[in-house]
């Protein structure tokens, strides 16, 4: 197989889907076979302790187009996505979870939203959940935060189904748990045109998710990063010594005048109150420390972004030399 003239790489993240991995590979073949794609499929096993690494190797010696990673412990979803990303070739990547739940028929009208439409990156939408309250309705709030952070209007942010332009996978780095925020980290590495499409959602057939409550905190937190380093990543200082610098002005200008206001009080012969002994004294003191610590957190991150074999990393989108 020439993996240089591939048109699909589907990149499957699992842990324990012993189950669900021959009836997935068996449907994502016949999908494939019946609209010609060259394509192949990795299978990332994240530390999974059951027989799903087993099965991948039965797939591999099956189906020609399988690959197959394997880590040695859990390290989480981003990481399985990561190695998959570096390992793909096809001109458009497709990614889908293992448990049944994405639809494999959904693969060629993402393929063709990519290829013919132009987008970078087109986002499945869960429209029609089969999943609890407990699990849908957090998600929507979350989603919702996620679009007025973002400004990407996506209704499902964490939909495992998505398909690339190779480009977008080759230019970003997913990380910690940041799988759930690849668009705005494809948007901030420039590329703009993330589409979405509606995509059917199954039932689970097999096992249990492997998901739990606290993955939307996790959420919330890596939102935060997300947006911080997308901005500011590049130039600490602008949002650190901004910030001290204004907190600095405030808490000593507050003291100047808590200062000014007793001299001329005892110049006018009026009541005087220590300036030590107002509350106002110390919250102003507060300010200028916080405002000194957050200054020279932003110096020590410029110095850190100086040092970084990233600092002078570009995107180049398309080069001529002559």
């Amino acid at each position: 197989m020439d993996r240089l003239k591939l048109d699909i790489s589907v990149v499957v993240p699992l842990y324990n889907e012993e189950e669900s991995l021959p009836e997935l590979m068996a449907w994502i073949d016949r999908v494939m076979e019946e609209n010609n794609f060259a394509y192949e499929v990795i299978f990332v096993d994240d530390g999974s302790t059951d027989r799903s690494w087993e099965v991948v190797e039965q797939l591999a010696v099956q189906y020609a187009p399988v690959r197959g990673i394997r880590f040695r412990r859990n390290y989480g979803k981003s990481a399985a996505l990561y190695c998959g990303f570096e390992a793909a070739q096809g001109e458009v990547v497709i990614t889908m979870d293992a448990d049944l739940q994405d639809s494999p028929d959904e693969i060629p009208e993402l393929y063709r939203m990519v290829k013919e439409e132009g987008y970078d990156l087109v986002s499945g939408w869960k429209k029609h959940r089969h999943d609890p309250l407990g699990k849908t309705l957090p998600s929507k709030f979350f989603n919702a935060t996620a679009r007025a952070a973002s400004g990407i209007r996506l209704h499902d942010f964490n939909c495992g189904l998505k398909a690339y332009r190779r480009k977008v996978i080759k230019s970003i780095e997913v990380y910690g748990e940041m799988h759930r925020f690849i668009p705005v980290l494809a948007k901030s590495a420039g590329f703009k045109r993330i589409g979405e499409k509606v995509v059917h959602h199954r039932a689970r057939k097999y096992g249990v998710s492997k998901f739990g409550w606290e993955r939307m905190i996790k959420g919330y937190l890596d939102l935060v990063t997300v947006m911080f380093v997308s901005r500011f990543g590049k130039s600490p200082m602008y949002f650190f010594g901004t910030l001290g610098t204004l907190m600095f002005l405030l808490g000593g200008g507050t003291t100047v005048w808590l200062i000014v206001e007793k001299l001329y009080r005892q110049n006018q012969g009026l009541a005087v109150r220590s300036v030590a002994d107002q509350p106002l004294f110390y919250i102003a003191i507060t300010a200028v420390i916080l405002g000194v610590m957050l200054f020279l957190a932003g110096f020590l991150g410029e110095l850190i972004n100086r040092n970084s074999p990233e600092r002078n990393r570009y995107l180049i989108d398309e080069k001529i030399d002559k």
